[in-house]
Protein backbone atom coordinates (compact mmCIF):
# COMPACT_ATOMS: atom_id res chain seq x y z
CA UNK A 1 0.00 0.00 0.00
CA UNK A 2 1.49 3.43 -0.64
CA UNK A 3 1.45 6.65 1.10
CA UNK A 4 0.06 9.36 -0.69
CA UNK A 5 3.41 11.67 -1.15
CA UNK A 6 6.03 9.40 -0.38
CA UNK A 7 6.82 5.63 -0.53
CA UNK A 8 6.85 4.28 2.86
CA UNK A 9 10.09 2.59 4.32
CA UNK A 10 9.28 -0.82 3.88
CA UNK A 11 6.92 -0.36 0.42
CA UNK A 12 4.28 1.63 -0.15
CA UNK A 13 1.31 1.11 1.82
CA UNK A 14 -1.81 -0.52 0.11
CA UNK A 15 -4.71 1.05 1.78
CA UNK A 16 -5.04 4.15 3.96
CA UNK A 17 -3.62 4.19 7.01
CA UNK A 18 -5.99 3.11 9.93
CA UNK A 19 -5.76 3.23 13.48
CA UNK A 20 -7.67 1.16 15.96
CA UNK A 21 -9.68 3.65 17.89
CA UNK A 22 -12.47 0.84 19.95
CA UNK A 23 -12.76 -2.28 21.92
CA UNK A 24 -14.38 -3.90 18.87
CA UNK A 25 -12.32 -2.96 16.57
CA UNK A 26 -13.74 0.29 14.58
CA UNK A 27 -11.14 1.88 12.12
CA UNK A 28 -10.98 5.47 10.84
CA UNK A 29 -9.15 6.28 8.04
CA UNK A 30 -6.14 9.15 9.02
CA UNK A 31 -3.41 10.72 6.97
CA UNK A 32 -0.50 8.03 6.12
CA UNK A 33 1.98 11.04 6.88
CA UNK A 34 0.26 11.54 10.43
CA UNK A 35 2.76 11.75 13.08
CA UNK A 36 1.25 12.00 16.25
CA UNK A 37 1.00 9.15 18.57
CA UNK A 38 -2.23 7.05 19.32
CA UNK A 39 -0.73 4.13 21.31
CA UNK A 40 -3.31 5.23 24.18
CA UNK A 41 -6.24 4.68 22.18
CA UNK A 42 -5.09 0.87 21.55
CA UNK A 43 -6.84 -2.17 23.26
CA UNK A 44 -5.00 -5.01 24.52
CA UNK A 45 -7.42 -6.91 25.89
CA UNK A 46 -10.79 -7.83 23.62
CA UNK A 47 -11.27 -10.56 21.67
CA UNK A 48 -13.56 -10.42 18.54
CA UNK A 49 -14.25 -13.93 17.92
CA UNK A 50 -16.98 -15.51 15.21
CA UNK A 51 -18.15 -19.22 15.81
CA UNK A 52 -17.82 -21.02 12.15
CA UNK A 53 -20.18 -23.68 12.59
CA UNK A 54 -19.84 -25.27 8.76
CA UNK A 55 -15.97 -25.62 9.22
CA UNK A 56 -15.34 -29.33 8.23
CA UNK A 57 -12.54 -30.73 10.72
CA UNK A 58 -11.31 -33.84 8.82
CA UNK A 59 -10.35 -34.02 5.33
CA UNK A 60 -9.36 -37.61 3.30
CA UNK A 61 -5.82 -36.12 2.51
CA UNK A 62 -3.90 -32.99 2.21
CA UNK A 63 -4.85 -32.68 -1.91
CA UNK A 64 -8.50 -32.36 -0.75
CA UNK A 65 -7.65 -29.94 1.93
CA UNK A 66 -6.26 -27.96 0.09
CA UNK A 67 -8.59 -28.15 -2.89
CA UNK A 68 -10.70 -26.97 0.06
CA UNK A 69 -8.57 -24.10 0.99
CA UNK A 70 -8.28 -22.71 -2.26
CA UNK A 71 -11.87 -23.06 -3.45
CA UNK A 72 -13.23 -21.20 -0.32
CA UNK A 73 -10.45 -18.22 -1.21
CA UNK A 74 -11.15 -18.01 -4.71
CA UNK A 75 -14.92 -17.54 -3.34
CA UNK A 76 -13.83 -14.12 -2.48
CA UNK A 77 -13.70 -13.00 -6.10
CA UNK A 78 -16.60 -15.45 -7.56
CA UNK A 79 -18.82 -15.22 -4.78
CA UNK A 80 -18.03 -12.28 -3.20
CA UNK A 81 -17.62 -9.91 -6.41
CA UNK A 82 -18.87 -6.54 -6.79
CA UNK A 83 -22.02 -7.27 -9.27
CA UNK A 84 -21.56 -4.58 -11.72
CA UNK A 85 -18.18 -5.03 -12.36
CA UNK A 86 -17.39 -8.73 -11.17
CA UNK A 87 -14.00 -7.39 -10.05
CA UNK A 88 -12.75 -7.84 -6.28
CA UNK A 89 -13.84 -5.38 -3.61
CA UNK A 90 -11.11 -4.03 -2.19
CA UNK A 91 -12.28 -5.07 1.29
CA UNK A 92 -14.82 -7.03 2.71
CA UNK A 93 -15.80 -6.92 6.37
CA UNK A 94 -17.58 -9.78 7.75
CA UNK A 95 -18.53 -7.35 10.86
CA UNK A 96 -20.08 -4.97 8.49
CA UNK A 97 -18.65 -1.82 9.07
CA UNK A 98 -17.29 0.27 6.69
CA UNK A 99 -16.35 3.31 7.80
CA UNK A 100 -15.01 4.76 4.97
CA UNK A 101 -18.11 3.70 3.02
CA UNK A 102 -16.36 2.14 0.76
CA UNK A 103 -17.96 -1.42 0.23
CA UNK A 104 -18.51 -1.11 -3.06
CA UNK A 105 -14.71 0.19 -4.12
CA UNK A 106 -13.30 -2.44 -6.27
CA UNK A 107 -9.51 -3.02 -6.25
CA UNK A 108 -7.64 -3.04 -9.52
CA UNK A 109 -4.30 -5.10 -8.85
CA UNK A 110 -6.48 -7.42 -6.25
CA UNK A 111 -8.41 -8.38 -9.29
CA UNK A 112 -5.80 -9.14 -11.30
CA UNK A 113 -4.94 -11.76 -8.31
CA UNK A 114 -8.60 -12.76 -8.37
CA UNK A 115 -8.92 -13.50 -11.90
CA UNK A 116 -6.53 -16.11 -11.97
CA UNK A 117 -8.24 -17.36 -9.16
CA UNK A 118 -11.09 -17.78 -11.21
CA UNK A 119 -8.93 -19.90 -13.63
CA UNK A 120 -7.81 -21.88 -10.82
CA UNK A 121 -11.45 -22.36 -10.01
CA UNK A 122 -12.47 -23.26 -13.41
CA UNK A 123 -10.03 -25.56 -14.09
CA UNK A 124 -10.28 -27.50 -10.81
CA UNK A 125 -14.33 -27.04 -11.67
CA UNK A 126 -15.24 -25.14 -8.54
CA UNK A 127 -16.30 -22.75 -11.29
CA UNK A 128 -18.89 -24.54 -14.16
CA UNK A 129 -16.46 -23.36 -16.80
CA UNK A 130 -19.67 -21.59 -19.35
CA UNK A 131 -20.23 -19.54 -16.00
CA UNK A 132 -16.68 -18.71 -15.70
CA UNK A 133 -16.30 -17.54 -19.07
CA UNK A 134 -19.81 -15.10 -18.54
CA UNK A 135 -18.35 -13.61 -15.63
CA UNK A 136 -14.75 -13.06 -17.29
CA UNK A 137 -16.54 -11.53 -20.86
CA UNK A 138 -18.33 -8.95 -17.44
CA UNK A 139 -15.26 -8.05 -16.48
CA UNK A 140 -13.26 -7.69 -19.34
CA UNK A 141 -16.45 -5.42 -21.18
CA UNK A 142 -16.56 -3.41 -17.67
CA UNK A 143 -12.84 -2.88 -17.59
CA UNK A 144 -12.93 -1.31 -21.08
CA UNK A 145 -15.44 0.89 -20.41
CA UNK A 146 -14.16 2.57 -16.94
CA UNK A 147 -11.83 5.25 -16.65
CA UNK A 148 -8.19 4.44 -17.80
CA UNK A 149 -5.23 6.88 -18.49
CA UNK A 150 -2.96 6.28 -21.10
CA UNK A 151 -4.32 2.49 -20.84
CA UNK A 152 -3.76 2.14 -17.51
CA UNK A 153 -6.57 1.35 -14.87
CA UNK A 154 -6.28 3.93 -11.39
CA UNK A 155 -5.81 2.29 -8.26
CA UNK A 156 -8.84 1.46 -7.24
CA UNK A 157 -12.68 2.50 -9.11
CA UNK A 158 -16.69 2.95 -7.71
CA UNK A 159 -17.20 -0.66 -8.81
CA UNK A 160 -21.25 0.98 -9.80
CA UNK A 161 -20.06 3.57 -12.20
CA UNK A 162 -16.35 2.32 -13.00
CA UNK A 163 -15.00 6.07 -12.40
CA UNK A 164 -12.24 6.18 -10.67
CA UNK A 165 -11.97 6.63 -6.60
CA UNK A 166 -8.94 8.87 -5.57
CA UNK A 167 -6.46 6.63 -3.49
CA UNK A 168 -4.65 9.62 -1.96
CA UNK A 169 -5.54 13.74 -3.32
CA UNK A 170 -3.18 13.55 -6.07
CA UNK A 171 -3.08 9.64 -6.81
CA UNK A 172 -6.56 9.83 -8.64
CA UNK A 173 -5.22 8.92 -12.29
CA UNK A 174 -3.43 5.50 -13.77
CA UNK A 175 -1.38 3.46 -11.22
CA UNK A 176 1.14 1.12 -13.09
CA UNK A 177 1.86 -1.19 -10.62
CA UNK A 178 -2.28 -1.83 -9.87
CA UNK A 179 -2.43 -2.19 -14.02
CA UNK A 180 0.33 -4.42 -14.21
CA UNK A 181 -1.21 -6.80 -11.72
CA UNK A 182 -4.39 -6.96 -13.37
CA UNK A 183 -2.56 -7.44 -16.69
CA UNK A 184 -0.91 -10.80 -15.27
CA UNK A 185 -4.11 -11.90 -14.16
CA UNK A 186 -5.82 -11.17 -17.85
CA UNK A 187 -2.28 -12.36 -19.50
CA UNK A 188 -3.26 -15.98 -17.91
CA UNK A 189 -6.62 -16.07 -19.05
CA UNK A 190 -6.31 -15.30 -22.75
CA UNK A 191 -3.71 -17.92 -22.68
CA UNK A 192 -6.02 -20.52 -21.05
CA UNK A 193 -9.00 -19.24 -23.35
CA UNK A 194 -7.24 -18.58 -26.96
CA UNK A 195 -7.70 -21.91 -28.83
CA UNK A 196 -11.09 -22.46 -26.98
CA UNK A 197 -14.78 -22.41 -28.24
CA UNK A 198 -15.78 -18.99 -30.05
CA UNK A 199 -16.73 -17.16 -26.65
CA UNK A 200 -13.66 -18.16 -25.14
CA UNK A 201 -11.80 -17.11 -28.23
CA UNK A 202 -13.39 -13.43 -28.56
CA UNK A 203 -12.38 -13.10 -24.89
CA UNK A 204 -8.67 -13.77 -25.57
CA UNK A 205 -9.43 -11.10 -28.05
CA UNK A 206 -11.03 -8.13 -25.93
CA UNK A 207 -7.74 -8.91 -23.58
CA UNK A 208 -5.34 -8.45 -26.44
CA UNK A 209 -7.38 -5.27 -27.22
CA UNK A 210 -7.19 -4.03 -23.40
CA UNK A 211 -3.20 -5.24 -23.47
CA UNK A 212 -2.18 -3.49 -26.97
CA UNK A 213 -4.00 -0.15 -24.87
CA UNK A 214 -1.69 0.00 -22.33
CA UNK A 215 0.94 2.83 -23.01
CA UNK A 216 3.88 1.42 -20.78
CA UNK A 217 6.06 4.57 -22.72
CA UNK A 218 3.75 7.04 -21.58
CA UNK A 219 4.76 6.30 -17.93
CA UNK A 220 8.59 6.81 -18.94
CA UNK A 221 8.04 10.54 -18.51
CA UNK A 222 10.81 10.77 -20.39
CA UNK A 223 13.43 9.35 -18.91
CA UNK A 224 14.51 5.93 -18.05
CA UNK A 225 12.97 4.42 -15.66
CA UNK A 226 9.22 3.62 -15.37
CA UNK A 227 7.04 6.11 -12.56
CA UNK A 228 4.42 4.50 -10.86
CA UNK A 229 1.50 7.23 -11.26
CA UNK A 230 0.52 9.95 -13.62
CA UNK A 231 -2.76 12.45 -13.10
CA UNK A 232 -4.47 14.35 -15.98
CA UNK A 233 -5.16 16.78 -13.21
CA UNK A 234 -1.70 16.41 -11.45
CA UNK A 235 0.71 14.86 -13.83
CA UNK A 236 3.66 13.43 -12.92
CA UNK A 237 3.45 15.25 -9.21
CA UNK A 238 3.40 11.34 -7.65
CA UNK A 239 6.91 11.30 -8.66
CA UNK A 240 6.91 7.76 -7.77
CA UNK A 241 9.79 6.20 -9.27
CA UNK A 242 9.97 2.55 -10.00
CA UNK A 243 13.25 1.22 -8.42
CA UNK A 244 14.19 -1.89 -6.89
CA UNK A 245 13.52 -4.16 -5.00
CA UNK A 246 10.02 -4.30 -4.45
CA UNK A 247 6.63 -5.72 -5.55
CA UNK A 248 6.87 -3.63 -8.99
CA UNK A 249 9.10 -6.49 -10.71
CA UNK A 250 6.14 -7.21 -13.10
CA UNK A 251 5.95 -3.51 -14.18
CA UNK A 252 9.14 -3.91 -16.08
CA UNK A 253 8.44 -7.49 -17.42
CA UNK A 254 4.79 -6.41 -19.31
CA UNK A 255 6.43 -2.97 -20.10
CA UNK A 256 9.34 -4.65 -21.76
CA UNK A 257 7.11 -7.40 -23.16
CA UNK A 258 4.46 -4.64 -24.73
CA UNK A 259 3.74 -5.51 -28.19
CA UNK A 260 2.62 -1.40 -28.94
CA UNK A 261 4.13 0.30 -26.01
CA UNK A 262 7.17 -1.10 -25.09
CA UNK A 263 10.29 0.45 -23.23
CA UNK A 264 13.93 0.15 -23.64
CA UNK A 265 16.42 -1.92 -21.92
CA UNK A 266 17.92 0.61 -20.40
CA UNK A 267 14.86 1.33 -17.81
CA UNK A 268 15.52 -1.86 -16.46
CA UNK A 269 18.52 -1.29 -15.96
CA UNK A 270 19.39 2.18 -15.01
CA UNK A 271 15.70 2.38 -13.36
CA UNK A 272 14.81 -0.73 -11.67
CA UNK A 273 18.11 -2.19 -10.86
CA UNK A 274 19.70 1.07 -10.31
CA UNK A 275 23.16 0.32 -12.34
CA UNK A 276 23.58 -2.88 -10.47
CA UNK A 277 23.27 -1.28 -7.44
CA UNK A 278 20.07 -3.54 -6.88
CA UNK A 279 22.33 -6.36 -5.62
CA UNK A 280 22.81 -6.98 -2.16
CA UNK A 281 25.84 -8.73 0.14
CA UNK A 282 23.66 -8.93 2.90
CA UNK A 283 22.71 -12.51 4.93
CA UNK A 284 19.74 -13.09 7.27
CA UNK A 285 19.95 -16.71 9.24
CA UNK A 286 22.84 -18.02 7.13
CA UNK A 287 20.36 -17.42 3.26
CA UNK A 288 21.93 -14.32 1.00
CA UNK A 289 19.09 -11.82 0.15
CA UNK A 290 21.00 -11.57 -2.74
CA UNK A 291 18.89 -8.30 -4.00
CA UNK A 292 18.40 -5.05 -1.71
CA UNK A 293 15.55 -4.86 -0.24
CA UNK A 294 14.28 -1.25 -0.26
CA UNK A 295 14.31 -0.03 3.37
CA UNK A 296 14.68 -4.08 4.64
CA UNK A 297 18.15 -4.43 3.67
CA UNK A 298 19.09 -6.69 6.73
CA UNK A 299 15.89 -9.54 6.62
CA UNK A 300 13.80 -8.59 3.48
CA UNK A 301 10.42 -7.08 2.61
CA UNK A 302 7.28 -8.06 3.38
CA UNK A 303 6.41 -11.15 1.93
CA UNK A 304 3.94 -10.05 -0.72
CA UNK A 305 6.93 -9.23 -2.72
CA UNK A 306 7.47 -12.53 -3.43
CA UNK A 307 3.88 -13.44 -4.42
CA UNK A 308 2.73 -10.27 -6.19
CA UNK A 309 4.81 -10.35 -9.32
CA UNK A 310 4.83 -14.02 -9.51
CA UNK A 311 1.36 -15.01 -9.58
CA UNK A 312 2.27 -15.60 -13.22
CA UNK A 313 5.83 -14.82 -13.66
CA UNK A 314 7.61 -18.40 -12.71
CA UNK A 315 10.42 -17.67 -10.60
CA UNK A 316 11.93 -21.49 -11.16
CA UNK A 317 15.23 -21.09 -13.47
CA UNK A 318 14.40 -17.25 -14.06
CA UNK A 319 18.09 -15.20 -14.04
CA UNK A 320 19.37 -12.54 -14.97
CA UNK A 321 22.97 -10.50 -14.37
CA UNK A 322 21.04 -9.69 -10.93
CA UNK A 323 19.86 -12.31 -9.33
CA UNK A 324 18.39 -16.16 -9.51
CA UNK A 325 14.78 -15.44 -8.43
CA UNK A 326 13.83 -18.64 -7.43
CA UNK A 327 16.67 -18.56 -4.76
CA UNK A 328 16.00 -14.58 -4.35
CA UNK A 329 12.28 -15.83 -3.44
CA UNK A 330 12.99 -18.77 -1.34
CA UNK A 331 15.61 -17.07 0.92
CA UNK A 332 13.52 -14.16 1.27
CA UNK A 333 10.53 -16.54 2.87
CA UNK A 334 12.67 -19.15 5.21
CA UNK A 335 14.65 -15.73 6.48
CA UNK A 336 11.22 -14.95 7.59
CA UNK A 337 10.18 -17.83 8.44
CA UNK A 338 13.01 -18.63 10.60
CA UNK A 339 12.78 -15.36 12.28
CA UNK A 340 9.20 -15.77 13.08
CA UNK A 341 10.31 -19.20 14.54
CA UNK A 342 13.25 -17.46 16.59
CA UNK A 343 10.90 -14.54 17.87
CA UNK A 344 13.31 -12.07 18.89
CA UNK A 345 10.73 -9.96 20.31
CA UNK A 346 9.05 -12.46 22.20
CA UNK A 347 5.40 -12.36 20.92
CA UNK A 348 2.73 -14.86 22.02
CA UNK A 349 2.22 -17.65 19.49
CA UNK A 350 5.09 -16.97 17.30
CA UNK A 351 6.66 -20.50 16.49
CA UNK A 352 7.28 -22.91 13.46
CA UNK A 353 3.57 -23.75 13.03
CA UNK A 354 2.88 -19.74 13.56
CA UNK A 355 4.71 -17.72 10.93
CA UNK A 356 4.07 -15.39 8.16
CA UNK A 357 4.57 -11.45 7.95
CA UNK A 358 3.54 -9.17 5.54
CA UNK A 359 1.33 -5.91 4.67
CA UNK A 360 -1.98 -6.33 6.05
CA UNK A 361 -4.70 -4.87 8.85
CA UNK A 362 -2.45 -4.28 11.98
CA UNK A 363 -3.78 -4.23 15.90
CA UNK A 364 -2.53 -0.48 15.64
CA UNK A 365 -3.07 0.37 11.73
CA UNK A 366 -2.74 -1.13 8.71
CA UNK A 367 1.10 -1.79 8.56
CA UNK A 368 3.90 -3.46 6.01
CA UNK A 369 4.84 -6.27 8.79
CA UNK A 370 8.18 -7.50 8.09
CA UNK A 371 10.77 -8.90 10.67
CA UNK A 372 12.33 -6.97 12.97
CA UNK A 373 11.37 -3.38 12.89
CA UNK A 374 7.98 -3.80 11.23
CA UNK A 375 7.44 -6.90 13.51
CA UNK A 376 4.09 -5.97 15.43
CA UNK A 377 3.02 -9.20 16.68
CA UNK A 378 0.67 -9.70 13.95
CA UNK A 379 0.14 -12.77 11.82
CA UNK A 380 -0.92 -13.02 8.02
CA UNK A 381 -1.87 -16.01 6.72
CA UNK A 382 -1.45 -15.22 3.30
CA UNK A 383 2.01 -14.74 4.16
CA UNK A 384 3.09 -18.55 4.54
CA UNK A 385 -0.25 -19.73 2.54
CA UNK A 386 0.83 -17.68 -0.60
CA UNK A 387 4.53 -18.97 -0.31
CA UNK A 388 3.28 -22.73 0.23
CA UNK A 389 5.77 -22.66 -3.55
CA UNK A 390 9.11 -22.24 -1.65
CA UNK A 391 8.62 -23.51 1.35
CA UNK A 392 5.81 -26.16 1.11
CA UNK A 393 6.71 -28.29 4.26
CA UNK A 394 6.48 -24.78 6.82
CA UNK A 395 3.53 -23.88 4.73
CA UNK A 396 1.61 -27.01 5.31
CA UNK A 397 2.41 -26.59 8.60
CA UNK A 398 1.24 -23.17 9.35
CA UNK A 399 -1.63 -24.09 7.33
CA UNK A 400 -2.69 -26.83 9.68
CA UNK A 401 -1.97 -24.71 12.97
CA UNK A 402 -4.12 -22.07 11.69
CA UNK A 403 -6.98 -24.11 10.21
CA UNK A 404 -7.34 -26.47 13.50
CA UNK A 405 -5.69 -25.24 16.55
CA UNK A 406 -6.32 -21.72 15.53
CA UNK A 407 -9.63 -22.03 13.16
CA UNK A 408 -12.59 -20.84 15.51
CA UNK A 409 -10.90 -17.39 15.65
CA UNK A 410 -9.74 -17.17 12.60
CA UNK A 411 -11.80 -18.46 9.78
CA UNK A 412 -14.59 -17.10 8.27
CA UNK A 413 -16.80 -17.22 5.06
CA UNK A 414 -13.72 -16.90 2.93
CA UNK A 415 -11.42 -18.55 4.79
CA UNK A 416 -8.78 -16.75 6.88
CA UNK A 417 -9.66 -13.78 8.05
CA UNK A 418 -6.65 -11.17 6.72
CA UNK A 419 -4.69 -11.10 10.01
CA UNK A 420 -4.50 -11.78 13.64
CA UNK A 421 -2.45 -11.54 16.89
CA UNK A 422 -2.13 -13.68 19.76
CA UNK A 423 -0.52 -11.51 21.49
CA UNK A 424 -3.40 -8.91 21.58
CA UNK A 425 -6.22 -11.53 21.56
CA UNK A 426 -6.90 -9.47 18.29
CA UNK A 427 -9.15 -11.04 15.34
CA UNK A 428 -10.87 -8.97 13.36
CA UNK A 429 -13.72 -10.21 11.02
CA UNK A 430 -12.54 -8.45 7.96
CA UNK A 431 -10.69 -9.44 4.37
CA UNK A 432 -8.52 -7.52 2.23
CA UNK A 433 -8.72 -8.56 -1.04
CA UNK A 434 -5.02 -8.03 -1.89
CA UNK A 435 -3.96 -10.80 1.01
CA UNK A 436 -6.90 -13.21 0.35
CA UNK A 437 -6.60 -13.25 -3.45
CA UNK A 438 -3.20 -14.58 -3.81
CA UNK A 439 -3.71 -17.47 -1.88
CA UNK A 440 -5.37 -19.84 -4.43
CA UNK A 441 -2.70 -19.19 -7.66
CA UNK A 442 0.34 -19.47 -5.69
CA UNK A 443 -1.34 -22.50 -4.05
CA UNK A 444 -1.75 -23.73 -7.88
CA UNK A 445 1.78 -23.10 -8.83
CA UNK A 446 2.56 -25.18 -6.12
CA UNK A 447 0.63 -27.97 -7.46
CA UNK A 448 0.68 -27.97 -10.44
CA UNK A 449 2.30 -24.74 -12.34
CA UNK A 450 -0.72 -23.65 -13.83
CA UNK A 451 -0.92 -20.25 -13.92
CA UNK A 452 3.24 -20.20 -14.35
CA UNK A 453 2.44 -21.82 -17.70
CA UNK A 454 -0.10 -19.80 -19.20
CA UNK A 455 2.00 -16.53 -18.33
CA UNK A 456 5.15 -17.25 -19.47
CA UNK A 457 3.86 -19.27 -22.25
CA UNK A 458 2.74 -15.67 -23.58
CA UNK A 459 5.26 -14.75 -26.68
CA UNK A 460 5.41 -11.41 -25.62
CA UNK A 461 6.31 -12.58 -22.37
CA UNK A 462 8.93 -14.86 -23.86
CA UNK A 463 9.86 -11.85 -25.83
CA UNK A 464 10.45 -9.23 -23.26
CA UNK A 465 12.29 -11.48 -20.97
CA UNK A 466 14.89 -12.57 -23.46
CA UNK A 467 14.93 -7.94 -23.87
CA UNK A 468 16.05 -7.77 -20.52
CA UNK A 469 18.40 -10.13 -20.49
CA UNK A 470 16.73 -12.74 -18.46
CA UNK A 471 17.08 -16.60 -19.18
CA UNK A 472 14.11 -19.17 -18.18
CA UNK A 473 12.80 -22.99 -18.06
CA UNK A 474 9.05 -23.12 -19.43
CA UNK A 475 9.12 -26.12 -18.20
Amino acid sequence: MKTKNKRNTISRFRIPFITSVSIIVSFFPVSCNDKSNNNAEKENSYENVEEVTNRPMTFPSDDEFLDFIQQTHLNYMWEGAEPTSGLAPERIHIDGDYPQNDADVVTTGGSGFGIAGLIVGIERAFIPRSEGVARLHQIIDYLGKTDRFHGMWPHWMYGPTGKVKPFGQKDNGGDLVESAFLMQGLLCVREYFKNGNDSEKMLAAKIDTLWRDMEWDWYLNGKDVLYWHWSPEYQWEMNFPLEGYNECLMAYILAASSPTHTIPASAYHNGWARKGNIVSDKIAYGLPLILKHNGAEKYGGPLFWAHYSYIGLNPKGLKDQYADYWQLNRNQTLINYRYCAENPKGYKGYGESCWGLTASYSVNGYAAHAPMKNDLGVITPTAALSSFPYTPDESMRALHHFYFALGDRIWGKYGFYDAFSLQDRWYPKRYLAIDQLTIAPMIENYRTGLLWKLFMGAPEIQQGLKKLGFTYNLS
